[in-house]
């Protein structure tokens, strides 16, 4: 997008706006969304689920549902971070230098025959949070990208866009003199 009262090119970071945009707000709902439920299931279901396995796939149990929740509260804080940006509490700027307390590689689930022997639910979650952790770090990467050089002689829209600015500018009828009428 172009804006001329920025200065420069008036080019606007894509990842300038993500962060409020609907899709992030999606987002944020699905996440949180995911960690009540898992919380739910952990001290609910999942629980009374726990007491009947076999002992090889209760130590599965207690080691995915461990990895499971350390992924999503990292998930959650990221989320949590970047709310802060949407509402203005803090700047990307900001966010990009508290982010790197927050690991969006945390625990991934282990071996697939082991996880198959899970109770259904918790297999469930598990795959929901690994796709979940699969869009943050995509839009992580997507926000956090370093900014594009503006006014590069290699893009060849930044030229004509500042064609295009001056010829607006020259041509404001606010601009012109106005000599007395006759």
């Amino acid at each position: 997008m172009f804006d001329p009262s920025a200065g420069g090119t008036g080019l606007v970071q894509f990842s300038e706006r993500l962060a409020g945009s609907s899709v992030f707000t999606a987002l944020f709902r699905e996440g949180m969304d995911l960690v009540e439920e898992t919380a739910a299931y952990l001290d609910g279901d999942g629980r009374s689920e726990a007491k009947t396995l076999e002992r090889a796939v209760s130590l599965t149990y207690a080691t995915e549902s461990m990895r499971l929740t350390t992924r999503l509260m990292q998930l959650a804080s990221w989320l949590l971070l970047h709310r802060a940006v949407k509402e203005g509490e803090m700047t990307l700027a900001q966010a990009n230098r508290e982010k790197t307390r927050v690991k969006l590689t945390a625990a991934d689930p282990g071996p697939h025959d082991m996880i198959a022997k899970l109770p259904w639910q918790l297999q469930d979650l598990i795959e929901r949070s690994m796709n979940l952790q699969a869009r943050i770090r995509r839009l992580d990467t997507t926000i956090h990208a370093p900014p594009l050089e503006r006014g590069t002689a290699d893009n060849p829209l930044v030229s004509q866009l500042n064609l295009l600015r001056e010829a607006f500018e020259r041509h404001r009828p606010a601009d012109r003199v106005r000599g007395p009428r006759s």
